[in-house]
């Protein structure tokens, strides 16, 4: 998934509050020129359909500050968001240009029907998002995995995904990506009892 973002660069003197106010957030663009930032500002509606996307550190954004002349592909490395009104009020993005691999987090696409869970009765229990490593170019949309064959008390591990070639997954090897747990018959009732029980002590 690529998309497009225009921005302007931030004048100089003006106030990150006063900015928000207008209808602009705040930004910064790293990695274009080596230790360099760019201060920049982009308009608040674009930004809440941008976010709606999901696209923090997972797609690539063709971003463009006509007024420097400059545009390239970028990923919005973090979203900063006001601790109580949960508006987003300032946003990171990465130049990948000169990048050869990049760590992004892709979602985790389970397709199938568990037997476990449409037979057995069990429960589903999975990874939203797979922290992986690629090109720039290379980074999916999500990697599917197929549950059809997971029972009850079936596990699959981070060694055993099929991966799109040149992604490499990282953390543990065996670490546990999706699981069907199973539910203990008769512990809704238990539950009941001891309640009742406890009641009337």
């Amino acid at each position: 998934m690529e998309l497009a973002v225009e921005c302007q660069k931030r004048a100089e003197g003006s106030k990150p509050n006063a900015l928000r106010r207008s209808g602009l957030i705040p930004a910064v663009l790293y990695g274009h020129k080596g230790s360099e930032s760019i201060a920049l500002t982009i308009p608040a509606k674009t930004v809440e359909n941008l976010l709606k996307k999901r696209v923090v550190n997972n797609a690539l954004i063709d971003l463009s500050i006509p007024d420097l002349s400059w545009s390239g592909k970028t990923l919005l490395r973090e979203v900063q968001v006001h601790p109580w009104k949960g508006y987003p009020y300032h946003l990171s993005f990465f130049s990948v240009a000169t990048q050869d691999s990049l760590e992004v987090e892709v979602s985790l696409n389970f397709v199938g029907e568990s037997v476990g869970v449409k037979l057995e009765g069990g429960i589903l229990d999975g990874m939203a998002q797979l922290t992986v490593k690629c090109k720039p170019d290379s980074i999916p949309e999500s990697i599917e995995v197929d549950i059809s064959n997971l029972k009850v008390g079936d596990a699959l591990h981070i060694e055993e995904l099929v991966l799109p070639a040149g992604v490499v997954a990282l953390g543990e090897p065996t670490q546990v990506v999706v699981s069907v747990l199973g539910i203990q018959a008769g512990s809704e009732a238990e539950d009941v009892e001891e309640a009742a029980a406890a009641a009337g002590a």
